[in-house]
C-alpha cells in the first residue's frame, strides 16, 4: 500500500488536497474517493505540483468526480503557498504552468495575488453573460440572492443540450454597489454549490462591467462570497479585458499522511 503525503488548503472555503509530485511518485490516484467526504479526505479538488521546464512548477487538478479540470483560481492560490512552503521559488514572485497555460503570482504571508486569463470576449444572452476565464461561466445577475434554491436553478443551464456534455459553472451575483457583489456559485464537476469560486467570481467581475455598461479604465472590484471575501482587479481596453489579477488570502488546514 502506498502511503501519500498531503496537505489540505482552502480558499474562501474553496478546499483542496495538494500532493508535492516533483519526483512523479503518485499516478493513477482514485481522485474520486481522496475528495469523497465520507470514504477520504473531502475535498472540492485534488492538485498535484510537479516539476516543468522554464516554470517554478507545474499545477494539476482534479475536480472531485476524479477528471482533470480546466482553470482553479482559488487552487492556483493555494498551490502558490504550497509551493512557497517547499522553498519552490525564492522571494515574492513565480511563474507556474496550468492547464490553460502560464500564470505570474504574487505570494506575501499567505496571501495570494494570481494573474488570470485575458478575456477577449464575452457573449450576452438576454441578461445573463457567458465567458471564459480559464474555466468557462455562466453569470446571472439577480436580487436577494441568500434566499435562491440555486443548486436546483443551476442545474437547469449546468444540465440542458448546450451544456450537459462538456459542463459550464453557473454564478449568481447581486450587486450591493458599482465595486462591490455578492456571488454564489455552482461549480461543475463538484455538481453543486462550493463556497467560493476564484475563476468564477473573476467572471462575474469582469460581466459587472457589461451590466452596468462601464467605460474603459482600470476597476477593482470586491467580492463577498459565502466562504470569504476576494477581490478582482482589471483593465478594460473597448471589449478586451486585461491584466486580471485575483487577489485573496490561501489557508493551510491540516497535513496528514492516506
Amino acid at each position: 500500500m502506498l502511503n501519500i503525503p498531503f496537505v489540505k488548503y482552502q480558499g474562501t472555503g474553496n478546499d483542496f488536497i495538494l500532493i508535492d509530485n516533483r519526483e512523479n511518485k503518485y499516478i493513477n490516484l482514485d481522485v474520486a474517493k481522496l475528495c469523497h467526504p465520507k470514504f477520504g479526505i473531502g475535498a472540492d479538488g485534488l492538485m498535484l505540483l510537479q516539476n516543468i521546464d522554464s516554470f517554478d512548477f507545474e499545477m494539476v487538478y482534479y475536480n472531485s468526480d476524479g477528471n482533470i479540470s480546466t482553470m482553479c483560481g482559488n487552487g492556483g492560490r493555494c498551490i502558490v503557498d504550497f509551493a512557497k512552503s517547499l522553498n519552490v521559488f525564492e522571494g515574492e514572485n513565480t511563474l507556474f504552468k496550468a492547464i490553460d497555460g502560464s500564470h505570474k503570482a504574487k505570494w506575501q504571508n499567505h496571501k495570494v495575488e494570481l494573474k488570470m486569463q485575458d478575456v477577449a470576449y464575452i457573449k450576452a444572452q438576454n441578461n445573463d453573460f457567458i465567458l471564459n476565464t480559464g474555466s468557462p461561466h455562466y453569470v446571472i445577475f439577480v436580487t436577494e440572492i441568500d434566499t435562491l434554491d440555486i443548486v436546483t436553478l443551476a442545474k437547469k443551464i449546468r444540465y440542458n443540450d448546450t451544456y450537459k456534455q462538456e459542463g459550464i459553472n453557473v454564478n449568481f451575483v447581486e450587486i450591493l454597489d458599482n465595486t462591490t457583489i455578492k456571488v454564489r456559485t455552482y461549480e461543475r464537476g463538484v455538481e453543486n454549490e462550493t463556497l467560493s469560486c476564484g475563476t468564477g467570481v473573476t467572471a462575474c467581475a469582469i460581466a459587472l462591467s457589461e451590466k452596468l455598461n462601464i467605460e474603459d479604465g482600470k476597476f477593482e472590484i470586491n467580492i463577498q462570497t459565502p466562504g470569504g471575501n476576494l477581490s478582482v482587479n482589471y483593465t478594460k481596453i473597448n471589449t478586451q479585458f486585461e491584466n486580471v489579477w485575483l487577489n485573496g488570502a490561501a489557508t493551510r488546514v491540516y497535513e496528514g499522511v492516506v
